[in-house]
């Protein structure tokens, strides 16, 4: 491995492959988006199951979520706890994430524990009269 957060060559898959992680964590949205305009799978995982949208939203980078969104991200991917990027952002509290989300047609009801869930518990009415517009919801 080189230097750390220096930009791997490419010879070794998995260090390119969280290199670009971080790069979804630190919301370099300009740099995650020409690796996957140049063929990276937007929808790649690690080894959680969390894909570069997810951690994008969990870290509140919503530039980078609609970047991702831009190039064919899936809303509602979910990790291996069955937790999605809307939930993620819920949880965070990152407002312009649920938003961007919401936007791009998540579901405030799908995961577990899902967006509308996480809101109620943690005393959210903010985020949960975002959500009321979220696809899947029914106005409650």
């Amino acid at each position: 491995m080189g230097e750390p957060g220096a930009v791997p060559d490419g010879s070794d898959p998995v260090e390119l492959a969280h290199w670009l992680f971080d790069r979804a964590r630190a919301g370099e949205t300009e740099r995650l988006g020409a690796y996957v305009d140049a063929g990276v799978p937007v929808d790649m995982t690690d080894a959680r199951g969390n894909t570069l949208l997810m951690l994008a939203a969990y870290h509140g980078h919503a530039a980078t979520v609609q970047a991702l969104l831009d190039r064919g991200a899936d809303a509602e991917a979910m990790n291996d706890r069955g937790q999605t990027p809307l939930a993620g952002a819920v949880f965070k509290g990152y407002e312009d994430v649920v938003r961007t989300l919401v936007a791009a047609g998540a579901s405030a009801r799908t995961g577990t524990p899902n967006a509308w869930d996480t809101a109620t518990f943690f005393d959210r009415p903010d985020l949960l009269e975002i959500l009321r517009t979220a696809r899947g919801e029914t106005g409650r």
